[in-house]
């Protein structure tokens, strides 16, 4: 790709390029649940739905509960159990396809900056045939540090040759949208799990996207355009 004005999409993937968010919960849910006997509600569960696997073990049971391997062991376990429950409904969300080709068309910078394991990218970006539109991919394996902690965006800011504050993040969670702050980056909110209140703390959101057939998106592929954030105000 030949970038003819200085400006970068990065996309997280789980619940912003494919809504599976329920799917990693659901997983998550029976792993902490059915195996580890955590009792915890749904709700509760869904609040942790950020971050490395790992880290997700630590913030609810402790650093000293489980060893590496056993913390590597329930991440693949809950992994397994996710892609076998979504495979059969795996599709982009509505409209990202058509948006991608008008990116790229525009020689647009893209990456995927996600918390997900490589594994998980790799089940999205091949099996929908996607990947091409990515100048460069930034999963878990990637980073020492997680979301909500802005290494993720920042190298893949630093992969796509373009500066932060020219990078737009396309997010769906909160910590997300703080990982988008935390880069110095402006970010588009998907709203396929929270609702628009659930970011009113955060002064980079642009706006709020059902999907990718909103017409606010093809704003951002103007050479000229001025990023605006919402106003929380109403």
């Amino acid at each position: 790709m030949n970038n003819e004005f200085s400006r970068g999409f990065v996309f997280d993937l789980n619940g912003t390029m494919v809504n599976d968010m329920e799917f990693h919960t659901k997983a998550w849910y029976d792993v902490l649940n059915h195996v580890l006997k955590a009792g915890l509600s749904w709700e509760e569960v869904k609040v942790h739905m950020y971050g490395k696997n790992e880290e997700l073990l630590v913030r609810i049971f402790g650093a000293d509960r489980f060893s590496e391997e056993e913390k590597q062991a329930l991440s693949l376990e809950k992994e397994k159990r996710y892609r076998a429950a979504f495979l059969p409904h795996l599709k982009l969300i509505n409209g990202l396809e058509e948006f991608l080709k008008k990116a790229d068309d525009q020689h647009i910078k893209m990456a995927v900056g996600t918390a997900a394991i490589n594994s998980n990218i790799d089940f999205v970006l091949d099996n929908l045939h996607i990947r091409q539109y990515f100048d460069a991919v930034v999963g878990a394996d990637n980073v020492t540090t997680s979301k909500p902690h802005p290494e993720t965006f920042l190298k893949a800011a630093d992969l796509i040759k373009i500066n932060p504050k020219d990078c737009i993040v396309f997010e769906d969670v909160p910590k997300g949208v703080e990982t988008a702050l935390n880069a110095g980056m402006q970010a588009v909110v998907i709203t396929t799990m929270h609702a628009q209140e659930e970011f009113s703390a955060y002064p980079n959101v642009l706006a709020f996207i059902n999907d990718y057939t909103d017409p606010y998106l093809n704003k951002l592929l103007h050479p000229d355009f001025t990023a605006m954030p919402v106003s929380h105000s109403v």
